[in-house]
C-alpha cells in the first residue's frame, strides 16, 4: 500500500516536471523524465491492478521501451547519421505495435456480428473520416521527411485515427465508464500525436511542446485509470430505455 502511494507521487512529480521541461524546449530533460515515467507507470500497472489485461500491459512495455531508446538516440552523435536512422524506423515501429495491441485490446472482446449489425454506418463514416484525416494530417510533412519516412509517418497516423475509431465504437457499444475513459484517453493521444507533429516539423514553438506533453500525460492518466475498471456487455443507452418504458 505504502509503496503504490510513493509510485503515485512520484509519477504525479514526474508528470509535472515533463510538462514544464517540455514547454521550456528542454527536449534532452524531458525525454529522459518521460522515459523514467513510462517504466514506473508499467510497474505500476503490475503491482496495482489485479485483473491484468496481456495486450494492454504490452501497450505499456512497447510504449515504454520506444520512449526509452528515443532517450538513448540523444546521446548518439551527428556523424552516425545512418544509426540514427535505424534508431529512428525503430522507435516508430515500437509506437505503432504499441498502439496496435492497444486497439487489440480494445476490438477483442466486442461481438462483431452485433457490432456490424448496429453500427455499419457509423463505422463507413469513421473510415472515410480517418483516410480523410490521416492524408491531411501526414501531406504535411511530405516535403519534410524522406519516402521511405513518409510512409512509415502515414501507417503511424492511420494506427493512431483507427484507435480513436475502436474506442468511439468500443464506447458506443458498451456505453460504460471503462469504455468513456478509453475514448477520452484516445482522443488525447491523437491530439498529442497532431500537435507533436506540428510541434517537430511545421513550427519549433515551445507552447506547442507544453500542449502535446499534456495531453500525452492526460491520455496515460485516463488508460491507467480505465485498467482499473472492468468493461460491462453492451448497456442500453438512455434514450432506449425511456423507449422501453413508453
Amino acid at each position: 500500500m505504502l509503496l503504490n502511494k510513493i509510485l503515485k507521487a512520484v509519477l504525479l512529480f514526474l508528470a509535472v516536471c515533463y510538462i514544464v521541461l517540455q514547454g521550456k524546449g528542454l527536449e534532452i530533460e524531458a525525454a529522459g523524465v518521460s522515459a523514467f515515467m513510462l517504466v514506473l507507470l508499467t510497474a505500476l500497472y503490475c503491482i496495482v491492478v489485479v485483473d491484468k489485461r496481456k495486450y494492454f500491459f504490452m501497450f505499456l512495455v512497447l510504449f515504454a521501451i520506444a520512449q526509452v531508446i528515443s532517450f538513448i538516440t540523444w546521446f548518439i552523435p551527428k556523424s552516425a547519421t545512418e544509426l540514427s536512422t535505424y534508431i529512428y524506423y525503430l522507435v516508430n515501429i515500437f509506437f505503432i505495435v504499441s498502439y496496435l495491441f492497444l486497439i487489440i485490446n480494445i476490438l477483442r472482446e466486442l461481438s462483431f456480428k452485433l457490432m456490424l449489425s448496429k453500427f455499419v454506418v457509423p463505422i463507413i463514416v469513421l473510415f472515410v473520416l480517418d483516410v480523410f484525416c490521416v492524408v491531411v494530417v501526414s501531406s504535411t510533412t511530405e516535403t519534410v521527411l524522406s519516402s521511405y519516412e513518409y510512409v512509415l509517418e502515414f501507417v503511424y497516423n492511420m494506427v493512431v485515427m483507427v484507435l480513436l475509431s475502436a474506442a468511439l465504437i468500443n464506447y458506443m457499444y458498451r456505453n460504460d465508464n471503462k469504455s468513456m475513459l478509453y475514448l477520452m484517453a484516445s482522443i488525447c493521444v491523437v491530439f498529442s500525436e497532431i500537435i507533436q507533429l506540428a510541434y517537430y516539423y511545421i513550427l519549433k514553438e515551445n507552447n506547442l511542446g507544453l500542449i502535446y506533453s499534456s495531453f500525452l500525460v492526460l491520455a496515460f492518466l485516463l488508460f491507467y485509470l480505465q485498467s482499473r475498471l472492468k468493461f460491462t456487455g453492451p448497456v442500453t443507452s438512455y434514450f432506449d430505455n425511456q423507449k422501453i418504458e413508453s
